[in-house]
């Protein structure tokens, strides 16, 4: 589990395609501490078992990761190229604050930029995706892009927005997005709970996105 609070910016030293699965190495500094073999590293928003590891040396450490053809599916992995930065955080511990919301790193779907702009110190950005996953988006709902717990701003039928402060500009790569970017989307695994114990019956044709947003307005 994660909470969605970015630590570094990693950059893709190498990547291996297989027919099907990727391999990347990804530099890194900071989430390289304390971290061993089959931990848990969010790239992108993309929960990653660190297959091997180079401790950081003179600032410079790397981890190797595989993905695989569901990830690769699912998500924007496919995308990165050599060079390319990531958005890395380690997996949270007991004594870790939860100042995100959690995070599970099993990405829902992706989503595009479809506007970006600026607001004094914010930056807007507008992000598109298919009514599968706009029913778990919410007013001031929480929302992970790219791996970054995210607070919901404004909803539209098929298109949320969300405000970016200028710690997240500065610490996570949403900063550089432009219109078109395609953005790995995890909707908060709270809501998809409650839809499930909510709407029992398969054959139940009751609205899920009015249930959501009903029970989320009124708590009960």
């Amino acid at each position: 589990m994660f909470t969605g609070i970015v630590e570094e910016i990693g950059r893709i030293k190498n990547v291996q395609r297989g027919a099907k699965s990727i391999t990347f190495c990804i530099e890194a500094n900071k989430v390289l501490e304390d971290t061993r073999i089959g931990d848990s590293i969010c790239t992108n928003g993309v929960c990653l078992t660190v297959t091997d590891i180079s401790p950081a040396a003179e600032g410079k450490g790397w981890f190797k990761a595989d993905v695989m053809p569901e990830t690769i599916r699912k998500t924007s992995m496919a995308k990165l190229q050599v060079g390319s930065q990531v958005n890395l955080e380690r997996a949270l511990t007991l004594n870790t604050r939860l100042g995100g919301h959690i995070v599970s790193g099993h990405v829902d779907g992706i989503g595009h930029v479809v506007r970006k702009e600026q607001d004094d110190i914010a930056i807007w950005l507008w992000i598109e995706c298919d009514t599968n996953l706009m029913r778990y988006i919410i007013p001031k709902g929480s929302v992970t892009l790219q791996g970054v717990s995210l607070t919901v701003a404004k909803v539209e039928a098929t298109r949320f927005a969300v405000s970016l402060i200028p710690h997240t500009q500065e610490e996570t790569t949403l900063h550089a997005s432009v219109v078109g970017d395609v953005v790995n989307i995890e909707t908060d695994i709270i809501a998809k709970y409650v839809e499930k114990l909510m709407v029992t019956n398969d054959d139940d044709q009751t609205d899920k996105t009015e249930l959501y947003r009903q029970f989320m307005k009124n708590g009960k």
